[in-house]
């Protein structure tokens, strides 16, 4: 038996992404990540622009802001639900990848699921974000924090866990120390072999 869905929760910079879509290619599997975003703007009816600023890096105060000011209902809501219907879908449709969006909580009921956790110290995380994305106006250290602060609240607010806590993922890796070609391979391996059979207990 082998994974059929591959969960992949990532800190900013720690190069998640890439180890995803490379473990994706190496397994023959989709790869979901940005490409979310339209579908999730096809399920819920809102633009992707607002899918895509909102729908993983939301601050916990933005619920709160939609019902103060009942702003149809409850967009933030809405928005995850159309999320948790989408990836639903995608795990149904076949063996694939998923970058983020609660994806380890909202599919934690199944049997056929590795759930990942990337991570790394904030040195190797800055030199990423630099190669990858570039300088800009704001200062590395700041966006490193505002990142992951945004996923962290979101995640948090509506799955009630401790983001990157390793008792909610099978494997948690260091990517700073271990290196991406490593953590590939790793995810790789651990997907072919894996027997689990029960979803995993809450704590």
């Amino acid at each position: 038996m082998s994974a059929k869905i591959i969960t992949i929760t990532r800190e900013f910079g720690s190069g998640g992404r890439t180890i995803g879509k490379k473990v994706a290619e190496a397994l023959g599997y989709d790869f979901y990540d940005w490409n979310l975003v339209s579908k999730i703007a096809a399920e819920s009816g809102f633009a992707p622009e607002f899918v895509e600023e909102n729908c993983e890096d939301a601050s916990s105060a933005l619920p709160w802001l939609f019902r103060a000011q009942n702003v149809g209902g409850d967009l933030s809501d809405q928005l995850f639900a159309a999320q948790r219907n989408v990836i639903w879908q995608l795990a149904e449709k076949g063996s694939c990848v998923i970058v983020g969006r609660c994806a380890d909580y909202l599919l934690r009921t199944r049997t056929d699921v590795l759930n990942c956790f990337i991570y790394a110290e904030g040195e190797a995380k800055k030199q990423r974000i630099i190669h990858e994305y570039g300088e800009t106006e704001v200062s590395i250290d700041k966006r490193l924090k505002d990142k992951d602060r945004k996923r962290k609240a979101h995640y948090q607010y509506y799955t009630g866990r401790k983001w990157g806590r390793a008792f909610y993922y099978d494997v948690c890796l260091d990517s700073g120390r271990l290196g991406i070609d490593a953590c590939i391979d790793t995810v790789v391996s651990l997907a072919k072999s894996f027997t689990c059979t029960t979803p995993k207990e809450e704590d």
